[in-house]
């Protein structure tokens, strides 16, 4: 399936900025899937804050990183889209919070990497986990690394 160039780019913004505050907070990324509309991202606890500092630190740079392209890929003159209110608006680019779970077995964590590397399969955006470009599945199969690698050992 092939998505809007500015759908493409700002899951590969929001990869490049994760990758970043990874390093920054250091945190154990254990998968990611980043779909249209959300994202699965199962993280250790962080050297440096919390995973909700993490959280909002990564919400605001992946936000302002898509608003400055945003801004320069905007002619002059032409008005740009705005978010608003009215049935013509668009909608948030982030949820009001983030859902946390604690995984405290390796079954658990297998239980929940199944889960969220499914969900393109179940949107039937690819046909396996591993199609998904945003996805840690491929890494998690051995069939290749994805955009971002995972950290195994955590």
């Amino acid at each position: 399936m092939r998505l809007p160039g500015a759908a493409r780019e700002a899951r590969n913004v929001f990869l490049k900025i994760l990758a970043q505050v990874r390093e920054q907070y250091g945190f154990a990324v254990v998968g990611y899937v980043i779909m249209p509309e959300h994202i699965h991202l199962p993280i250790s606890e962080t050297r440096k804050g919390t995973p909700s500092i993490v959280m909002q630190v990564l919400k605001q740079r992946v936000s302002r990183e898509i608003q400055r392209r945003r801004r320069t890929l905007v002619p002059a003159g032409q008005l740009s889209l705005r978010f608003g209110d009215g049935p013509a608006a668009l909608p948030q680019f982030w949820q009001r919070r983030f859902h946390d779970f604690n995984i405290w077995s390796a079954k658990k964590r297998a239980e929940k990497l199944e889960y969220m590397h499914m969900n393109p399969v179940k949107r039937e955006l690819v046909a396996r986990p591993r199609d998904w470009m945003w996805s840690s599945a491929a890494e998690y199969e051995g069939k290749g690394s994805g955009l971002l690698s995972v950290d195994f050992e955590w």
